[in-house]
């Protein structure tokens, strides 16, 4: 009986799904404040980049990723979705990694092997793998292992991404949120239920975290969370990508889909190569920690965490809407154009953060 529900109102797996997960994160979600009170589990690492005053834990994606997996097992098994064991499976490990480093911190060198662990069980035997650039950076079809090792690389940089600007309450969990609700909706067009179902999950652990993590938070989601939003993230945008490949017989349901995947996580993208391009520039390590990220400089600016917030999701829905409406200008140029409008935003940013030193220097030397 549910199997036929399934296939003949998909919608109302997709909302249960989701519904689950949410609930599974506001339910499990105090007893992780709780325990993380009573043991002394806060977050009382890299102080000189944070601004919280109490001690908080970072724990919360223990509930998300727990939640997250829970509905995936159980809806996966009315449409024998296989693939879902594989990420399942990589959730856990990941999840695992991400626990670990909010304790009691983790050295590069493991992170990085079970990280490439991680994305070569999706790619090799999960099957998240791309096999076509359709021409971005002058790149067509691709031989299955080059095709693999790109792939790789392209997931384990989305992980570190989404950890990457997890920096400012809700900022992470909500660039998250739009992530997989659009991937979600985009999958339920075109009737790939197992996908959708993966997406509408996802989305709603994340709402259910952000009851807690929205400013002023109570819990961060932690590497453990946001490994797994970057991890979820990169395979949906892989499979969105090879599920919308030109070649065949039929038409793609969506034209460009390699920049609608880049416009859904353009936040993470951008943030992560211009931060690591500024350091590479100045002669420092990519992987040292700096107060560089496009949330430290919105608030250096002064604006506040929850405003950060809006900014930054304004500006991804913007880049989506934009992006999905030129579809049918293709790849390269719509790429062009997503470098072109972020550079503006940032040069934007610069220019405010320029005014705003320039005035405060008048204003000492009048004082």
């Amino acid at each position: 009986m549910l199997k036929d529900i399934l296939h003949t109102n998909p919608g109302f797996f997709y909302f249960a799904s989701a519904i689950l997960a949410f609930a599974g994160v506001v339910f499990s979600t105090p007893s992780i404040i709780h325990t993380s009170l009573k043991y002394g589990l806060f977050d009382q690492t890299d102080l000189h980049r944070k601004k919280h005053q109490n001690t908080i834990s970072r724990l919360g994606g223990l509930g998300l990723v727990g939640s997250f997996a829970v509905s995936i097992l159980l809806f996966s098994g009315f449409i024998n979705f296989n693939e879902a064991n594989f990420l399942i499976v990589s959730c856990i490990i990941l999840s695992a990694l991400g626990l670990k480093d909010d304790l009691y911190g983790t050295n590069t060198s493991t992170k990085f092997i079970l990280q490439l662990t991680v994305a070569f069980i999706l790619v090799f035997f999960g099957g998240f793998s791309l096999s076509s650039l359709y021409g971005v950076f002058n790149i067509g079809d691709m031989p299955p292992l080059w095709g693999g090792i790109f792939s790789i690389v392209l997931i384990i940089f989305l992980n570190n991404s989404f950890n990457l600007i997890d920096g400012v309450d809700g900022l992470a969990a909500s660039i998250g949120l739009i992530a997989n609700l659009c991937f979600g909706l985009l999958f339920a067009r075109i009737g790939l239920i197992p996908y959708a179902l993966i997406a509408f999950a996802m989305a709603g652990a994340i709402a259910g975290f952000l009851k807690f993590n929205w400013f002023p938070a109570k819990i961060f989601m932690g590497d453990t969370g946001a490994l797994i939003i970057g991890l979820v993230s990169a395979t949906l945008a892989i499979k969105f990508i090879e599920e919308n490949k030109f070649g065949g017989p039929v038409n793609p349901a969506y034209f460009s889909a390699p920049a609608i995947a880049v416009s859904i996580l353009i936040v993470p993208i951008f943030d992560s190569l211009r931060v690591f391009t500024v350091r590479i520039l100045t002669g420092k390590s990519p992987f040292t920690g700096d107060r560089n990220h496009i949330h430290h400089r919105l608030e250096n600016i002064g604006l506040k965490a929850n405003q950060i917030v809006w900014v930054t999701v304004s500006f991804n829905i913007l880049i989506i809407l934009g992006t999905i409406f030129l579809q049918h200008l293709g790849n390269f140029l719509l790429i062009f154009l997503l470098i072109g409008v972020c550079a503006t935003f940032n040069g934007l940013l610069t220019l405010s953060l320029w005014k705003k030193n320039k005035t405060k220097k008048v204003l000492d030397k009048v004082l």
